[in-house]
């Protein structure tokens, strides 16, 4: 079993990407002092792979908004990835998709991630990396179920939230909601006024 990513360096790299219609090589060092929702899926054409991809696209402006960057990566070609862009969505293609999307053909990415199987395909990992470059959260999966953007969005917003305040984030924690602070007296706050 491959060691957890969370509070360690996330791993760089450089790859081509579909960035638009057009092709730009991209680094994670580019990205440094943001936030950045990285995601593997296993493969261009397939099924659950497309309704991610858009939905993560839908949702780019409430990433900006966050000052996080997505990034969606597979071991597909930057023409495959251009391709699938050309096919409208009603044709199980992408359209156009507001972030770029890497092209890990070397498979080194998803290596170095710890999400390559069978050397042939990425599991749906998700990783969000802190703007000091630190895997802050990880979730990996297998293949035949698609994540949850809003969930993402959350978890984002809760990592913020510790960062801007210091307070910690209890289950269930959404914007707005309560937090707690980190110790055992002053913690009772968020215990009296929960229960």
């Amino acid at each position: 079993m491959a060691d957890t990513l969370v509070q360690k360096d996330a791993p760089d790299f450089k790859a081509q990407a579909l960035v638009g219609k057009g092709f730009k090589e991209i680094q994670l060092a580019d990205y440094k002092g943001k936030w950045v929702a990285l995601f593997f899926y296993p493969l261009d054409f397939t099924f659950v792979c497309p309704t991610e991809i858009t939905a993560f696209s839908d949702a780019h402006a409430e990433f900006a908004k966050l000052g996080c960057e997505v990034l969606g990566c597979s071991v597909d070609s930057q023409f495959s990835h251009l391709a699938w862009t050309n096919l409208s969505r009603k044709e199980g293609g992408l359209g156009e998709i507001k972030y770029p999307l890497l092209a890990d053909i070397t498979k080194s990415i998803a290596r170095s991630y710890g999400v390559l199987v069978n050397d042939a395909v990425a599991l749906r990992g998700l990783f969000l990396i802190s703007p000091k470059g630190k895997v802050a959260y990880s979730v990996v999966h297998d293949l035949a179920v698609g994540r949850s953007v809003e969930e993402t969005l959350r978890v984002l917003k809760a990592f913020q939230q510790v960062e801007k305040t210091g307070e910690v984030c209890p289950a269930n924690w959404s914007e707005g909601k309560k937090t707690m602070k980190a110790d055992p007296v002053k913690s009772k706050e968020y215990f009296t006024a929960a229960h």
